[in-house]
């Protein structure tokens, strides 16, 4: 979303949800950084509701915010403030105006929400997150057997290869294997063998021999060698090219390796664990995986069960991720309403693990107050599933009724999905129209007339709806 600072990076970072994709970026030791949609910004967002110069983020001493008359202005809620209040404030963006910041308030640029925090696992007063450190969360019977099991395989040197889908926790597991081995005091090296080009890949698996390339002024070690007397973790192994499988076929067989541009191979003690969302059998019988090399990594081959499949591990990692992020955020900590934790157990989470730690993050930074509400989740949670399909279906019966007023919600019943209610349904569909409402007030500067139009129903329905919900009619700024 932005380009890279130039300034060396200090303590601080800045995170910005938009929609529902968030990113966090390295802010500088000291100085000022604009904020915008223009290329010639130090951090572009790229966001039809930021202006092209829409804000300068001064690190001071103090941290401020300053607006640079953009179109659709900038709010600061402060990290303590209440619900309430805050959601007053936040149809109110003022252009051109100056705030003074501190860590974990959160910044309006138009639609987009951003948060100033210190950067990694930092928490409070810069002490090192013992979340970092907490055991693996395995309350789930399935999970505990797999933990069971990956502990006898740590005690051992054959190689293990871990299977599941995207983001169900592979590294963490792998970890802890390596915690649990008589090489704990030894590195765990990661690479991912999907992020980088074949002759990059090599490079780093291996190491180079100074002048082994244009570029190689100096030799280097690989990631085997870096893992000496530890572990090496190949994730995505089943992304490896063919004339590498060979080359890491050799390392397993001989336990040596051969520098790119090198003569002499140089003995390795590594433990190796592999890790791949592929089936890589069904690779081997298409011929994209080397059935040696299949059986020299899978010597012991652990599948971790997606998230649905395990629901009694998802309260504790639900409240550690809140709690991560409230750290990360220098925030009070918060917690998950009812109505948050029955939408998060209904969730498909195809995304896994990651997806939910992403969902808690997007939430602590959304909440104003002390408890995270539907509406606070990201919008494949919150409409996803049961409510996704009640929302359609209210969304085609709209169109029939708005002209003569009637809420479309308030109309004849839609027929619910299995395994929701419709009291459950009406109280998602009318949390998710409410937060529209808000939304479409923010993009238009509190402007009823035009949020009206922006939500396809007429300035009288809002005014009503506004009353429905409890919303405050935010103050006129200029003519309607």
């Amino acid at each position: 979303m932005g380009r890279r600072l130039s300034a060396s990076a200090g303590e601080l970072e800045l995170v910005v949800a938009a929609g529902t994709e968030l990113t966090v970026h390295p802010l500088p030791a000291s100085g000022r950084v604009t904020l915008g949609r223009g290329a010639d910004c130090d951090l572009r967002i790229d966001d039809a509701s930021v202006s092209r110069r829409h804000a300068v983020l001064d690190l001071g001493p103090p941290l401020r915010i300053e607006d640079l008359a953009s179109a659709n202005g900038t709010v600061v809620r402060k990290g303590r403030e209440s619900a309430e209040r805050a959601e007053t404030n936040e149809l109110r963006p003022r252009s051109g105006a100056v705030f003074e910041l501190t860590l974990g308030d959160r910044i309006l640029l138009g639609t987009i929400v951003a948060v100033v925090r210190r950067r990694g696992a930092a928490g409070r007063g810069g002490q090192v997150d013992p979340l970092e450190r907490a055991a693996p969360v395995a309350q789930d019977p399935a999970m505990k057997r797999l933990y069971e099991d990956a502990g006898r395989a740590a005690q051992g040197t054959i190689s293990v290869l871990l299977l599941g889908e995207t983001g169900v926790g592979k590294e963490v597991l792998a970890r802890e294997i390596h915690r649990r081995s008589p090489r704990a005091k030894g590195p765990f090296v990661v690479i991912d063998c999907a992020g980088l080009a074949g002759s990059v890949l090599e490079g780093e698996l291996f190491g180079h021999e100074r002048g082994a390339f244009t570029g190689a002024t100096e030799a280097r070690a690989g990631l085997f060698e870096l893992a000496e007397g530890g572990t090496a973790f190949l994730d995505e192994i089943g992304e490896l090219p063919a004339p590498l499988q060979m080359k890491l076929l050799r390392v397993l067989e001989e336990r040596t390796v051969m520098r790119v541009g090198g003569r002499a191979p140089r003995r390795v003690d590594v433990r190796f664990v592999g890790a791949t969302n592929r089936d890589l059998a069904v690779e081997v019988e298409a011929g994209t995986f080397r059935r040696d090399l299949y059986y020299r990594v899978s010597g012991m081959a652990l599948e971790i069960p997606p998230l649905r499949a395990r629901p009694a591990d998802l309260p504790e990692l639900c409240a550690r991720f809140v709690e991560e992020a409230c750290m990360k955020l220098d925030r009070p900590p918060l917690r998950l309403s009812e109505q948050a934790q029955a939408r998060l157990a209904t969730h498909r989470w195809p995304g896994n693990v990651r997806e939910l730690r992403n969902a808690m993050e997007h939430a602590v930074l959304l909440c104003s107050g002390e408890v995270i509400e539907v509406p606070h989740l990201p919008p494949a949670v919150r409409l996803g599933g049961a409510a996704e399909r009640a929302e359609r279906a209210e969304g085609e019966k709209a169109e029939e009724v708005e002209g003569s007023g009637m809420h479309p919600s308030k109309g004849a019943p839609v027929n619910p999905p299995s395994g929701a209610s419709v009291q459950e349904l009406r109280a998602a569909l009318d949390a998710m129209e409410r937060q529209r409402i808000i939304d479409a007030l923010d993009r238009c500067g509190g402007n009823q007339t035009r949020a009206a139009e922006e939500l396809g129903i007429s300035r009288r329905t809002l005014v009503s709806r506004l009353g429905e919900y409890g919303l405050p009619r935010p103050r006129k700024r200029g003519a309607e």
